[in-house]
């Protein structure tokens, strides 16, 4: 310890001291203060009645093209096309419907959760309007749900896609941590579910991107994976660097048009589809969503399909699908046709041979027509190595159908 007469060591100490502080300034560089969100990503601060919340507000003509598809088709759905899409009696008023798209902390869903990002798309006026309500730190979520909160009062219906999967119950679950009310009588039209029976048949998946590409034609530029969506927040949470979730912002609004123009698509199909698509799968797929409304429609647009032209994996499903419905309808000689067309497919499929063997045993009442075809479809489907259970049910038909036939030999 240094004493009050060592002036001279105490001036030394003294100068090492500030050789150290100015080393230590001198070797962090000055660091400039990050720009707020709403200058690097445009926007402005909305108050609410809980707080301040970032919003983003784009706006579209109605004749604006998403790819190859008009956002105004969408508006002209028909009352027939939303019952089928959202299997409701009741359609929504197209006008009025709610295009909702989140991006999150997490892709697992829970309470832990949250919706960072709300992007809503919704009609007003001549334009097609996008707004995006973003949370700057976690405790703005208040804010951003009393921003949410309005549009779902005022929509007929929410359209999204995987929504009922993921979104849905997420925004759900926020409002009720953050004791608001969620409108649940409130329309949900979720295309994931007509898009899988649209397109299971033609696409290896029906991803948001995979129809965005091959429907609409849209392709999107330097886009963000979605599985990066959290981690980029979660660094702008630490940094406040706002640049790099300029991505994030594009990513949700393309989703967004993507829903309009999506819905836009299925409607025009679905009103026109048996005279205005000529693509036998799309017809097929087209059929598949009229199948549960209106059989009629579905089977006009069956055998279009078959009239154009299918992969024959598809055109055999389609076929005993028509079949089936002539069955029901009693329209017999149409049904026989169809499985005959069937039962003659390259791989063989005990169903039509099933049907025709019943329909000549029960329906024309021809015994031995209907035993040279059980004996048929059985060497058939010994020859493919059908399943047990398929040759011990013919087995067991062509048992009966013997006794059937030698008792009438007999009498």
């Amino acid at each position: 310890m240094l004493s009050s007469a060592d002036p001279g060591a105490r001036a030394g100490t003294l100068d090492d001291l500030r050789r150290v502080i100015r080393r230590i300034e001198g070797a962090r560089p000055f660091r400039v203060a990050p720009e707020p969100p709403e200058t690097v990503l445009g926007g402005q601060i909305v108050d609410t009645v809980a707080g301040q919340v970032l919003t983003i507000r784009r706006e579209f003509p109605l004749d604006h093209r998403h790819g190859r598809a008009a956002l105004d088709r969408a508006l002209g759905v028909s009352a027939d096309a939303l019952r089928v899409l959202s299997r409701d009696e009741a359609p929504p008023d197209p006008r009025r419907l709610l295009f909702l798209d989140t991006e999150t902390t997490g892709l697992s869903g829970g309470t832990g959760t949250y919706a960072f990002l709300v992007g809503a798309g919704f009609v007003e006026d001549d334009r097609f309007v996008v707004v995006q309500h973003f949370m700057r730190d976690l405790d703005e979520e208040p804010a951003l749900l009393a921003a949410v909160a309005p549009l779902l009062e005022r929509a007929s219906a929410i359209v999204t896609f995987n929504g009922s999967g993921f979104d849905v119950p997420l925004l759900e679950t926020r409002f009720v941590l953050g004791r608001r009310r969620w409108p649940g009588n409130l329309l949900h039209l979720d295309l994931l579910h007509p898009a899988r029976r649209m397109w299971a048949a033609r696409f290896v998946d029906c991803r948001l991107a995979t129809l965005e590409q091959e429907v609409l034609g849209h392709r999107r530029e330097n886009d963000v994976p979605g599985a990066l969506i959290p981690a980029l927040y979660f660094e702008f949470l630490r940094r406040r660097r706002a640049a790099p979730l300029a991505r994030v912002f594009t990513h949700n609004c393309d989703d967004v048009l993507s829903l309009i123009a999506l819905l836009g698509w299925l409607s025009h199909a679905l009103t026109h589809g048996e005279h205005g698509v000529d693509d036998g799968l799309d017809l097929a797929g087209i059929g598949r969503l009229w199948e549960r409304c209106d059989p009629d429609r579905a089977v006009a647009c069956y055998r279009g399909a078959l009239a154009v032209g299918l992969p024959a994996p598809v055109s055999h499903a389609v076929r005993l699908r028509v079949a089936a419905w002539e069955k029901r309808q009693a329209r017999w000689e149409s049904a026989c046709t169809l499985w005959q067309e069937a039962a003659s497919a390259a791989a063989f499929d005990p169903r039509p041979w099933e049907e025709l063997a019943k329909y000549h045993e029960h329906r024309a009442r021809n015994a031995a027509a209907a035993r040279a075809l059980v004996i048929r479809a059985l060497d058939l489907a010994r020859t493919a190595g059908a399943a047990s259970h398929v040759l011990e049910a013919f087995a067991h038909r062509l048992t009966r159908l013997d006794r059937l036939t030698s008792g009438r030999r007999s009498s």
